[in-house]
């Protein structure tokens, strides 16, 4: 059983999140960039962790996403199963046709189920918040986050207007008018 990368870019990126919980929404450009993990498929991801309320997202200037309930409230097990990456080390699937659909189940099904079985509780018991403790143990250094300002610092350039008909037929209309 492999785990694939959308499972540990998913948890890659909670982590991220997690340990900048404290800054404010979280932009997907910033975990992009950290993490290197394209945007396009963070965003794929995020989407699907939002719908199963483990993120949450702010629009607008300043915005991003947070966490949407306490990281030791979340589980590696909820992100996996959130991103839809299959837990499984059966070579069927869980479906009991190993061998073929005459044959049934290979002989090793059981010790598999099991497998998958303890690859679930194991990660059912590692906390977002334990991974954070980790990583902050081990001495990452969480950077400042970056001075939000609400007024640019560059003028607003504003269109010029023009008030000339720009066809014949405006042109003949703005006759009529007047």
């Amino acid at each position: 059983m492999r785990l694939t990368t959308k499972g540990r870019f998913a948890v890659t990126a909670m982590i991220d999140l997690a340990l900048r919980e404290n800054s404010g929404p979280v932009a997907l450009a910033a975990i992009s960039q950290r993490q290197q993990i394209s945007l396009s498929y963070l965003e794929q991801l995020f989407g699907k962790l939002r719908r199963h309320e483990l993120v949450e997202s702010t629009r607008g200037p300043g915005g991003g996403y947070s966490l949407g309930r306490k990281s030791d409230a979340i589980t590696v097990a909820d992100i996996i199963v959130a991103v839809d990456e299959p837990i499984d080390a059966t070579g069927c699937g869980g479906k009991e046709n190993c061998m073929g659909e005459e044959a049934g189940r290979c002989i090793t099904h059981e010790l598999w189920t099991s497998l998958n079985a303890k690859m679930i509780e194991y990660l059912d018991s590692v906390s977002l918040r334990k991974l954070v403790d980790d990583q902050l143990a081990k001495g990452i250094t969480i950077e400042e986050a970056p001075i939000k300002r609400a007024i640019s610092s560059t003028p607003v350039v504003k269109p010029i207007r023009i008030t000339a008909p720009n066809s014949v037929f405006a042109l003949g209309n703005s006759a009529l008018t007047k």
